[in-house]
């Protein structure tokens, strides 16, 4: 980085050591902490999956720098604190900077086919099947996983150079993935086709579902054994729902150094089959998804499929404290379901904020009745999938405003 760039991102990060330190992030953070005990706490609210291209103001996201490397970095300092400052809800920051390993992933050796289009800038993909016998499936590999130690020390150095006299630089590893065995294998195998095989061939359907969730185990497996795995119970969103942050994390014989998987918060979704029969979604999918779930010490399940019929069949997951509960879903179901066993990650439906007109007050009214109830559950509010607010970024702010009014009475 040039002497210019460092003037920029040292300027942006004594921004972030002044919010970070702020007495509330602790107050936040406790919040969290309890909330994914299953306490008795207020709803709280995460914004996340921001259309990023439409809220800069005041050219508050507008880049300054103009080395690559120092433009990502400045990149997302700067939306950090463009949320402090507008929607924050119940985000929390912390005064420090990650530096993330540098890992390389050889991928699945199987390519997407694909036909797009595009409407009113959104881009849409009609997959092309491409798994049709069991030789296509045989194309699926294991992934092979190397670290670059040299280049991650390197970023560590440079780093460190240019913040630490501001804030701390931490190495931080893979702390949470995502293990969506369907959300990758339907763009090779396609929807339709799905549907189809699990009544006409479902031995070639299960085929599929066991090599790709043995391929994402593998990947797993080299995460532990290269020694890059992260304690995964802080300041990191979880799954499709909201803060991981817990004192349930690590396990009591962690030994402060090598970190595994069962030191770590897990999740799992099965989004294709939203209008699957729970007892099918647990043949086809949960079956795969159960050796991934057990290894961890805390789990997410879902993300926009709706579950509440479904919570039976998800209690056989191991250690699973949250289930995300999307807008098409049947809340008052979900929460009589759920009870106080889980956190209930409700996820309101963002076309609110994507109207042609913004209407704050049924905002409100609805966040109000769907805390009414969910009144004798624990919850989080999450706001996410956000395609657009039709170029005016403050509806997303007097969202927030009013979510955590909200919030508060109850």
């Amino acid at each position: 980085m040039d002497d210019k760039d460092k003037t920029v991102l040292r300027a942006l990060a004594g921004r972030i050591a002044e919010i970070g330190n702020l007495p509330i992030q602790k107050e936040k953070a406790d919040l969290w902490r309890r909330l994914n005990g299953l306490e008795r706490t207020r709803p709280l609210v995460f914004i996340c999956e921001i259309p990023w291209h439409e809220m800069n103001v005041n050219d508050e996201l507008t880049p300054r720098c103009e080395g690559d490397a120092a433009r990502e970095l400045e990149q997302a300092l700067r939306r950090l604190i463009y949320q402090w400052d507008h929607m924050p809800g119940d985000m929390v920051v912390d005064p420090e900077i990650p530096c993330h390993y540098v890992i390389h992933d050889t991928g699945y050796g199987v390519d997407v086919d694909s036909v797009r289009s595009e409407a009113s800038g959104i881009t849409a993909a009609d997959y092309v099947p491409v798994l049709q016998n069991e030789d296509d499936i045989a194309r699926i590999k294991d992934p092979v996983i190397t670290v670059d130690w040299d280049a991650t020390e390197r970023n560590y150095q440079a780093m460190c150079e240019t913040f630490g006299d501001i804030l701390p630089v931490r190495k931080t590893g893979v702390g949470h993935r995502w293990f969506a065995v369907w959300d990758q294998l339907i763009q090779w195998y396609g929807i339709t086709e799905l549907y189809m095989d699990m009544l006409d061939r479902p031995d070639f359907v299960h085929m599929a579902a066991k090599r790709m969730s043995d391929a994402m185990i593998a990947r797993l497996d080299q995460y532990q054994q290269l020694g890059v795995l992260s304690v995964s119970n802080g300041n990191h969103r979880v799954g499709s729902g909201g803060l991981g942050i817990t004192d349930k994390l690590p396990q009591s014989d962690y030994d402060g150094v090598h970190a595994r998987t069962i030191d770590q918060w897990g999740c799992a979704t099965g989004q294709i089959f939203s209008e699957v029969s729970p007892e099918m979604h647990a043949e086809f999918c949960l079956k795969y998804e159960l050796p991934w779930l057990e290894r961890f010490g805390l789990n997410y399940y879902g993300c926009c499929e709706p579950l509440q019929n479904k919570i039976d069949m998800l209690r056989s997951v191991p250690r699973l404290r949250k289930i995300s509960i999307s807008p098409q879903a049947d809340v008052a179901r979900a929460a009589e379901q759920m009870r106080r066993d889980f956190v209930l990650s409700r996820k309101p439906n963002p076309a609110m904020v994507a109207t042609e007109r913004w209407h704050p007050d049924q905002v409100r009214q609805t966040l109000t009745e769907t805390l009414e109830t969910t009144r004798d559950n624990v919850v989080e509010i999450i706001l996410k999938d956000i395609t657009t607010v039709r170029g005016e970024p403050q509806r997303l702010w007097e969202w927030s405003e009013i979510a955590m009014e909200v919030v508060q009475e109850f």
